[in-house]
């Protein structure tokens, strides 16, 4: 007992103060899902951040490597919920890289659309929730309004509302119903018509500055050396974006603006994803105009069993949250030999260690939920 001694935590004039210790999750109404963030503080200042993921771990690559080409999709559907159709599209650009398929055109063109439709789904999920989290209750309304308007578009097509499982090795599952892009053109137009109800109600909101402008900011460099990209590396200033830069699926005959913006603040984070709706949207009707002028088939006959040649290849998409990559190896058999999974959210929560020191408890908050990263999608 000699060796214990009284050590009084606080900042009162006078008296020794230790910093503390503070366990944010795994399980904690701040945290978005299972994060834990082991936090030292002094007083109420943040003195270090180390984010410890895992506790959502399943092996997701591991059980990529015992099934077929054609079940893996369902699989790589989930470690992004928000992402599922931009998910599933890496697996299958990567499978047909390695086996030198040809899609057809209008299955190239109608994943383009639904590519840039769960974009906009995922968007709403943040610009909504993210007020939520710093006390602005009414925007998550709004923006799950619009979610369940093209929600509807992307059920009515698939089947499914978050595991859409529409790709497949080739092209798509099926042909969309009939009529399809016409209401599909009609919800994007209602989308755009309401979203300013939801855009004037918080860019420009008192409180939402104060809490958002100047704080938790990311710098160019720091973005690109924890391997930051999407929305989060856009607002550092980081101008890349695969749809532009290395363009896959219709991208190249598309006009890609991209938004960026140079403060690298939480607020710019959350610009960024505002303004990318309203691109996103826009490139959905162009794809909608090319998907009903052309005809024919949307997928590729297949053999009963998939087999991919020996080799290796890597296949990147720009999902919603930034870059995902599947690098797939196969010896020629039916599964992959080897299949690695790179996430957005991965890289983009490393930047909270350096983002988070320094910073008030209640600027935590507020930091975390700009990041815009998906649990699931760092632990896989």
């Amino acid at each position: 007992m000699s060796d214990l001694r009284e050590v009084t935590v606080g900042t009162g004039a006078g008296l020794d103060t230790a910093d503390m210790v503070l366990n944010i999750g795994p399980q904690h109404p701040s945290t978005h899902g299972v994060l834990r963030l082991k936090l030292v503080l002094d007083g109420e200042r943040v003195v270090s951040c180390e984010p410890i993921v895992g506790y959502m771990h399943r092996g997701a690559e591991k059980l990529f490597e015992v099934r077929d080409y054609r079940q893996i999709i369902v699989l790589a559907n989930r470690h992004d919920w928000l992402s599922a159709f931009a998910n599933e599209l890496g697996v299958v650009l990567a499978v047909e890289r390695l086996m030198g398929l040809e899609v057809p055109e209008r299955a190239v063109w109608l994943r383009t659309a639904m590519a840039e439709l769960n974009r906009v789904l995922n968007h709403l999920m943040f610009l909504g929730s993210y007020p939520l989290e710093i006390g602005a209750i009414t925007p998550v309304f709004y923006a799950f309004r619009e979610r369940e308007t093209l929600q509807a578009v992307m059920e009515e097509a698939s089947g499914g509302r978050m595991h859409y499982m529409f790709n497949r090795v080739g092209g798509l599952k099926e042909e969309v119903p009939a009529g399809w892009t016409r209401r599909a053109r009609a919800a994007v137009g209602e989308v755009r018509r309401r979203l300013p109800d939801l855009e004037n109600l918080i860019r420009r909101n008192e409180i939402f500055l104060a809490r958002t402008v100047g704080v938790g900011v990311l710098t160019a460099a720091q973005a690109a050396a924890f391997g930051a990209s999407g929305p989060v590396a856009r607002a550092s200033g980081l101008d890349f974006d695969l749809r532009r830069d290395e363009p896959y699926l219709a991208y190249g005959d598309l006009d890609v603006p991209v938004v960026t913006r140079d403060a690298g603040d939480c607020h710019a984070r959350f610009e960024v994803l505002l303004d990318q709706v309203q691109v996103s949207l826009d490139l959905v009707d162009r794809c909608l105009e090319m998907v009903d002028r052309i005809t024919g088939p949307v997928n590729v006959r297949l053999p009963k069993v998939v087999k991919a040649p020996e080799g290796h290849t890597y296949a990147w998409t720009e999902n919603p949250l930034g870059l995902n990559g599947y690098y797939l190896v196969s010896r020629g058999e039916k599964t992959p030999w080897r299949m690695k999974l790179r996430t957005a959210s991965y890289a983009n929560v490393q930047a909270l260690s350096t983002l988070i020191p320094g910073c008030l408890v209640p600027d935590l908050i507020a930091i975390l939920g700009s990041m815009f990263f998906v649990v699931g999608d760092v632990d896989k």
